[in-house]
């Protein structure tokens, strides 16, 4: 079932690895096309189900103000991105690769099991966000949602058949179908053009206001996920590179940082709409909106969002909650591929990967959804806890990527420019003091 990879041969990724073709002496916007499609899996991750809450409640409790970290958040996902993708086609390996390679066996084994524990606390976001988009679209009970979308390891095999342009065509029409709903639902709730371009504009107000400093960690730790670090470095490999050809190298730099950085922006705006959504329409009332519940019955109750209120608001609320959960889907088993075979160097089956991947996920929410006989509001306290982990498992995946491509040994001349790596650097640092932060704030260890 298993097999042992050759050390220097082995591809990351390797039955999509350079299998799309690029066209030579293209125009610019043919090449664009061509190195099009992985920013749309990478942009998913940072707008799963673990950031709506966070960005829905900063606009109901503060209105616009948080917008500037949302922005913030975004330009320094782009930096970490780009890093990851110039990484993987410099180098021809994943951040997995590289960093097993560079420690010891012992130090390995622990950064893989960090780097798992990481994608199954991605998972649960997913799954509590499509276990809950299925009972509120179909009135499923949460736990045979929870079980459906255990199964979906069957939808991702049967697209991997397909080819990896399917696969990027699919999660950008997921990600398209997220856009639309949240733009329309944001045009009917008629926000403040000034307020919104004033929110985007850093305030001293949020350092002197612990509730809003606490949201604003929330939406800064819930944006740079570690699997997307390692997914970006293998992926912006499956365009064909010759890595001989200096030209070409630069040619897939530039034109995969163009589209992370497209797509990123994206992200960056249906981030931005959630927070308008809640500004817009939930600013000044006393509604309760912890939960994904709350936030479908609120938007059909007139006496909270008052005369757009309706049911197709909701509606296309939890039919945006189960895009966003059914396309992290795919991005978190071809995470999960990418660290196992990275780090440990084992190739098994993609079924085998992701099923055990995926049985190890669903257990905690499902042990939970019986124990408390379905209770959303028990049941999406794990979802927290989920991304308090991720905040945790952050610092083992952008310490490596600075420390990797910030080396000129390992880079040569595509290694970080001295601007690019203190920007970096200073980035890094600010998310771990802030993550830091968060996690003991979350624990109740500070107030």
């Amino acid at each position: 079932m298993s097999e042992k990879l050759d050390e220097v041969g082995s591809k990351s990724l390797d039955e999509i690895n350079g299998s799309i073709k690029v066209p030579k002496n293209a125009g610019f916007w043919k090449t664009l096309m061509a190195y099009s499609g992985p920013g749309f899996l990478i942009a998913v991750g940072y707008m799963d189900p673990g950031n709506w809450i966070t960005s829905i409640a900063g606009g109901a409790q503060f209105r616009y103000t948080l917008l500037s970290v949302i922005l913030l958040s975004s330009l320094i996902a782009m930096l970490l991105q780009a890093m990851s993708a110039r990484l993987g086609i410099v180098t021809g390996k994943d951040l997995a690769q590289l960093t097993r390679e560079r420690t010891s066996k012992r130090v390995g084994f622990l950064l893989w099991i960090v780097a798992e524990l990481a994608i199954m606390a991605t998972d649960i976001a997913e799954i509590i966000g499509s276990g809950i988009a299925l009972e509120l679209l179909f009135h499923i009970p949460l736990i045979i949602g929870i079980l459906i979308t255990a199964a979906d390891v069957l939808i991702l095999l049967l697209l991997m058949k397909l080819g990896f342009r399917k696969i990027e065509a699919i999660v950008a029409t997921l990600v398209a179908v997220i856009l639309i709903v949240f733009a329309y639902e944001v045009l009917l709730s008629d926000p403040s053009i000034s307020g919104i371009i004033k929110g985007y504009v850093p305030s001293v107000e949020i350092l002197g206001n612990n509730s809003m400093l606490y949201l604003s960690l929330g939406i800064v730790g819930a944006t740079v996920m570690p699997h997307d670090l390692y997914l970006g470095s293998s992926i912006s490999q499956t365009r064909e590179v010759d890595r001989k050809d200096r030209e070409n190298v630069a040619q897939a730099i530039r034109f995969s940082t163009i589209d992370s950085n497209m797509q990123l922006f994206l992200a960056f705006i249906v981030n931005s709409l959630l927070l308008i959504l809640g500004a817009a329409l939930f600013y000044g009332t006393d509604s309760s909106l912890g939960r994904f519940v709350d936030l479908f019955n609120a938007l059909s109750n007139n006496q909270i969002v008052g005369a757009i209120a309706s049911p197709v608001l909701s509606m296309l609320f939890a039919v945006a909650l189960l895009a966003s959960g059914q396309s992290s889907t795919i991005t978190g088993t071809l995470s999960g591929q990418i660290i196992m075979e990275g780090f440990i160097r084992l190739r098994v089956p993609l079924w085998v990967q992701r099923l055990v991947t995926r049985v190890l996920s669903v257990a905690p929410v499902l042990i939970f959804a019986i124990y408390y006989h379905g209770d959303e509001a028990k049941i999406e306290n794990l979802l927290t806890f989920s991304q308090v982990f991720l905040s945790v498992a952050l610092p083992f995946a952008v310490i490596p990527l600075v420390i990797y491509t910030s080396s000129k040994k390992l880079m040569g001349e595509f290694a970080n420019r001295a601007w690019v790596k203190w920007c970096a650097w200073t980035a890094t640092i600010v998310l771990i003091l802030l993550n830091i932060y968060l996690i003991l704030q979350t624990l109740g260890l500070i107030k």
